[in-house]
């Protein structure tokens, strides 16, 4: 198992679209995803638990990666950090 906190950068959190292309990513391998967030816990492969979380800009998040596969564990953790710190692909 995988772990690592990362910070929202983007001005708008974790709203629709940027919970979208985190479980559209998440939902690309077998791994499982869970966003850590104030106490709760939600799966990354449901667009429902992501937005629940109500992170905002500023928030740490805990991301943690578990699957059979230690390789697929680090690139999916890779890409899960990369979407964060592109700021989900928006410009801020």
């Amino acid at each position: 198992m995988l772990e690592r906190e990362v910070t929202i950068i983007n001005k708008l959190g974790l709203h629709v679209r940027a919970a979208t292309k985190l479980v559209q990513l998440t939902s690309e391998f077998d791994a499982d995803v869970t966003i850590g967030f104030n106490g709760q816990t939600a799966d990354g492969k449901s667009i429902m638990d992501v937005l629940m979380l109500a992170a905002i800009v500023g928030s740490v998040v805990k991301v943690n990666i578990s699957g059979p596969d230690p390789d697929e564990e680090k690139i999916v953790l890779e890409k899960i950090v990369n979407l964060f710190e592109g700021y989900f692909e928006e410009k801020e």
